[in-house]
């Protein structure tokens, strides 16, 4: 599936044109910074090359796509990364050629997280939660994802049909 690359825009055209006359420009810098540590953690990144805003909502979340040069060859060269007031992930470009459909995957995976921790079954095969599987913080996450898909997906619902 190829990217929609008219949904992005370049972090530097952004943050130039937009981002830095924006009130909450330092929490828009914030999440890309944290965006950009994320993705650096794993190892398979070697470095990123390109990068663009997706979605931006200042401290609630942000979605962005990176180009990277991979270490490995079973790593995808464009990855989303989603961050913001809840538990960063990446998301692969393969069924979500938009910022609107990462979100959504995310979105999806993480509901997957919290029914399990809801039900204290296995986590070890689900997307990586950075906090302890228990019922509260299942509670707590099942919150921000609804707020997610009812406040700001519903938004974006020509965009969820692309993939």
């Amino acid at each position: 599936m190829s990217i929609d690359f008219s949904k992005l825009f370049s972090w530097d055209k952004y943050f130039l044109n937009a981002g830095s006359l924006d009130p909450d420009s330092e929490l828009i810098k914030k999440l890309h910074e944290e965006a950009r540590t994320f993705l650096e953690y794993y190892t398979w990144c070697g470095r990123i090359t390109e990068q663009y805003v997706g979605l931006m909502y200042p401290g609630i979340v942000g979605v962005f796509l990176f180009r990277i040069e991979p270490t490995r060859q079973d790593v995808d060269e464009w990855i989303w990364v989603i961050v913001g007031d809840l538990p960063p992930a990446y998301i692969t470009c393969e069924e979500s050629p938009n910022p609107a459909t990462a979100l959504d995957a995310y979105v999806g995976a993480m509901q997957e997280w919290v029914e399990a921790a809801e039900q204290g079954g296995p986590i070890d095969q689900l997307i990586p939660v950075n906090v302890e599987p228990s019922k509260e913080n299942a509670a707590r996450l099942k919150t921000r994802l609804n707020f997610l898909d009812e406040e700001i997906l519903s938004g974006y619902e020509e965009d969820l049909k692309a993939r």
